[in-house]
Order: C-alpha cells, then structure tokens, then sequence
C-alpha cells in the first residue's frame, strides 16, 4: 500500500510541474500556431535566473523568485517582439517560426552554459534539512508541497483570467480566429505579446519548481518543453485545460511504468503514448 501512495504523490508533483509546461505550450500554441521551443530556454532562464538572485546575489527568496518570473517574461516578450513578430508580419510558415525558435533555444542554453557553467546546480539551500510529511505512508517534502500549491494557485488565477475578464476573452478570440478578432477591434499583435510575457512567466515557474526539487543545467530546458508538448497533444492541443488533463495523466502513467519497470524508462514510456495518442486519438482526450 504504501508504494502506491508513494507512486501517486510522485504522479501529482509531475503532475503539477507538468501543468505549468503544458499551459504555457497551449496558451502560446493557440495564439502563435507553432511549438516555440524557445520557451523550453525560457523556462531554463526562470530557473537561472532565481539561482543567481538568490543564491548568488544574497536576495530574499520571495524578491528573487518574484523578480526572476518577471524578467523571464520581459525576455519572453523581447523574443517575441524582435523575432516571432517580424516573421509573422512576413507571412513565415509555421516550419520557419519552428526553426526559429530552435535557435532561440540554442543560444539560450549556449549563454546559460557561459554564464553559469554546465555542472549541476540546485536552488535548495538546505536540501537534507527539508521537512518531510508523511501521508498514509508516503512521503512528500516541503519543497515539492509549495511546488504543488503554486501550480493549481495559477491554474486557477489563469482560468479566472481567460474566462471572466476582458483580456482572457480577447485571447479566447484571438485564438478562434485572428483576422475575425482584428476586424471587431481587437490588437491581436498586443494579445499576442502579452502571451509571451505571461507564457515566460509561467515558464520561469516551471524552470524554478525544477531547480529546487531536481536541479538546474543549461539543458534541461528542452527535455521539459517536451514533457510539456506530450501532455498537450495528450490532453487535446490549443486546449489550455486539456493540457492539465493531460499533464496529469502523463505524470500517472510514467511513475506506473517507472515503478513496474525502472526509472530508465519513463522518456520512452511517455514517448510510448504520444504515439498512441497521435495514431488513435490525435485530437486528444479533451479536443478543443
């Protein structure tokens, strides 16, 4: 009994990580209309960005973990506004915006790697002194409770956002259908922007959930972005909720496939069922 407990907490802590991924590939997917796996880099930045504010620089941890979301979404914004944007505006294909954004992810973890080195580091302080709780016999710890907190708190103040304010119906618009949104008025260009920033916002959460529980490395990046993108496809893509399904769904079945056969398996285990999902049911389970 007490492994399946175990198993399960694992599932909802990726879970929850996941979920952040996942929102923010739909979020940028349903208004961009490509995977931007620069934002794989953005999350790593997130990451970075709070170790240098924190455990380099001496911030409070709340300052830095506060000003890192904000600076990643500055850059998520730049990127977006210097080069998604221009190509955009020249009619790119979703093929060019794609490789473009690829080598936004190679620079990204090309400057992380000068700045900070490519050995591991943690945002932990602390990490065998963490408190530990223990629920039916399984085991969670301290860090991966806030990590598990903060991820629904901003699901929810997403969903509160897309779906009651003004903004989220623009967004909602926008994604439907970007011309028909211009023609009643809508600055799609000014939605879309505002994505980036909150989607590399969302991003850095992720990146700095992963450096306290599991650490940082310039190359961690894009390896989660695609955790992030099979949770998508698995719940339903452009679906900003069926990617949370999804996230969690994932998590569940790769701690079930971890614990029959080994830890090994769990990136061949996901990759399993995208492609599952991609042949039987390529809309996913909760289709937009």
């Amino acid at each position: 009994m007490d492994i399946i407990v175990q198993i399960a907490l694992n599932a909802v802590i990726a879970g929850a990580t996941y979920s952040l991924v996942a929102l923010g590939v739909n979020l940028l997917y349903s208004t961009g209309r490509f995977f931007d796996l620069g934002y794989g880099g953005l999350m790593t930045v997130g990451g970075y960005a709070a170790f240098f504010l924190y455990k380099e620089s001496g911030f409070p941890l709340v300052a830095a973990l506060v000003l890192a979301v904000i600076i990643t979404g500055i850059i998520g914004f730049v990127i977006e506004k210097l080069i998604y944007r221009p190509l955009r505006q020249r009619k790119a294909s979703n093929t060019v915006l794609l490789i473009a954004s690829l080598g936004v992810i190679t620079v990204i973890q090309a400057g992380l790697a000068m700045a900070f080195t490519s050995q591991f580091q943690t945002l932990s302080r602390n990490i065998a002194g963490q408190r530990t709780f223990e629920i039916s016999g399984g085991i969670i710890t301290e860090t991966q409770v806030v990590i598990l907190v903060a991820g629904l708190v901003v699901m929810a103040l997403l969903g509160v956002v897309l779906k009651y304010t003004l903004w989220g119906k623009a967004v909602r618009a926008v994604a439907d259908d970007e011309e028909v949104a211009q023609v009643v008025g809508i600055n799609s260009e000014r939605v879309i922007g505002i994505i980036f920033f909150i989607g590399a916002c969302i991003g850095a959460m992720a990146g700095i959930a992963v450096g306290f529980d599991t650490g940082l490395q310039p190359t961690m990046g894009l390896p989660l972005l695609l955790k992030g993108i099979v949770a998508a496809i698995i719940g339903g893509i452009g679906n900003v909720w069926a990617g949370v399904i999804g996230a969690f769904a994932l998590a569940i079945i790769e701690n079930l496939g971890a614990w029959k056969f080994s830890g090994e398996w769990k990136d061949a285990i996901s990759f399993a069922v995208l492609i599952f999902f991609l042949i039987f049911r390529p809309q996913g389970i909760w289709p937009k």
